[in-house]
């Protein structure tokens, strides 16, 4: 059980430090609400970083405040549950029509690795924190 702990969570290192090398390059991200901000901030990801649920913004709003950003690709970082999903997808062809590029590639990565446990970005930090105290007992456990 410990290694593929340990490797589910280099991973979601891995791409949380790849999320931050793209976004220090100035690519914007857009997520759902505040929480979902902190706890990127949490993570240490930082960036520009947009929210699609900050002062009753539509969709409209969000993919006209990314048009005023003129840039050639966002990444679309929304939560895993049906509801985010529907919202990446409407997003990601408005994106599209825009001549904006969505990048889905940190979200579907996510997805597929904590998909399961976590149903949104705002649960990241804590399950995170959820694998390291597990690995660390497990290596408790195996030590005895």
């Amino acid at each position: 059980m410990l290694p593929s702990l340990e490797r589910k969570l280099e991973a979601i290192q891995k791409l949380l430090d790849d999320l931050k090398k793209e976004l220090s390059k100035g690519t914007p991200a857009v997520v759902e609400g505040q929480k979902d901000i902190e706890t990127l901030k949490q993570l240490e990801v930082i960036g520009d970083i947009i929210s699609t649920k900050t002062s009753g913004k539509t969709t409209l709003d969000v993919l006209s405040e990314v048009g005023n950003l003129e840039r050639s690709e966002v990444i679309l970082l929304l939560d895993f549950d049906e509801h985010g999903r529907k919202l990446t997808n409407l997003l990601a062809r408005g994106l599209e029509g825009m001549r904006v590029k969505p990048n889905l590639v940190f979200w579907r990565s996510l997805k597929s690795l904590v998909g399961r446990d976590v149903k949104d970005i705002e649960g990241l930090s804590s399950y995170i924190q959820t694998l390291k105290r597990r690995i660390g007992k497990d290596i408790l456990n195996l030590e005895q």
